[in-house]
């Protein structure tokens, strides 16, 4: 059945994706120095470049966005790319990362709640309690860190970033695909996150990179946008965003991992018991619903798969 290779293609896309943002805490520090806005803008711009090739390459047939497409792309860019980057950095000022983090590791409760409404049924009982060990997994193995009231409510709108980086992408998926949706956003963030460094950083915007510092872009760009955009929204129509949240889990074993290969820290027990509670979530909210429920709606794999 061609039902369960989707699942599986869909479940690796989105645990490797989540895993590739994961590992961009461990990058960013070699980037303290370069302006924010003006690196994700450059970040953001070679990805595209990198995503259209693909499209060309792959001789993908042509397809054209409507009004309403060019629409929720640019709502795409600005909501999970533009305004998730702002807040984030936003929120470390008046908050710790490892709060900021556990904020947004609660994206998989949100999933499971609100995926479900849309569509016109009750979430789903053991998806949701999945979604909860998921959350309490990323928030053991991060931290919970301290916050002011202004740092919790910048990480809510980082949260909202990322929930919009995938509710946005459902409707443009079937008929673009995740190739051609990951360009288009991307493309579309590059002069937002311009405008908003020319309002912060002024003059500085734009500096050329050490060669540290063009490394560390070059992986964001390569790996972090191009490789990791492609595979989450690869997944998304194959697992529904009810179950493709639960895999938000990847995001802290990322950056505990590429802290290992890059020498800055040591996990310890909390990192072990997180990452055993994301794994017991997995499990418990990808097993297979009962025959007597109703299957989840899902939109149709992308054309470009």
């Amino acid at each position: 059945m061609k039902e369960a290779p989707d699942r599986r293609r869909g479940m690796i896309g989105a645990a490797t994706a989540m895993f590739c943002v994961g590992t961009l805490t461990g990058v960013s520090p070699v980037l303290h120095g370069y302006p924010v806005y003006g690196g994700q803008a450059v970040r953001y711009a070679i990805g595209a470049i990198l995503l259209f090739a693909v499209v060309r390459a792959g001789r993908l047939p042509p397809v054209r966005p409507n009004r309403r497409e060019l629409l929720l792309i640019v709502l795409l860019a600005l909501v999970g790319l533009v305004a998730f980057n702002v807040f984030v950095v936003e929120s470390t000022r008046y908050a710790d990362p490892a709060m900021v983090g556990t904020v947004v590791a609660t994206v998989p409760i949100v999933f499971a709640v609100v995926t479900p409404l849309m569509e016109g049924r009750r979430p789903t009982p053991h998806v949701v309690v999945a979604a909860v060990v998921v959350a309490a997994g990323a928030a053991v193995t991060i931290g919970l860190g301290r916050a002011t009231l202004a740092g919790v409510l910048l990480a809510l709108g980082a949260l909202g970033g990322e929930v919009g980086f995938s509710l946005l992408a459902i409707p443009l998926l079937p008929k673009l695909g995740a190739v051609r949706v990951a360009a288009y956003s991307a493309a579309a963030a590059v002069p937002l996150l311009l405008i908003a460094g020319a309002v912060v950083d002024g003059p500085g915007l734009l500096r050329a990179p050490s060669p540290s510092e063009a490394a560390a872009l070059g992986y964001l760009a390569v790996v972090v946008t191009a490789f990791a955009f492609f595979c989450w929204y690869d997944a998304l129509p194959r697992l529904g965003a009810e179950r493709a949240g639960l895999f938000s889990g990847f995001l802290p074993l990322g950056t505990v991992v590429a802290a290992l290969v890059l020498g800055t820290g040591h996990p310890g027990w909390p990192e072990f018991l997180g990452a055993a509670l994301v794994i017991g979530g997995l499990l418990l909210g990808l097993r297979p619903v009962p025959a007597a429920a109703p299957a989840d709606r899902r939109p149709a794999p992308p054309r470009d798969a």
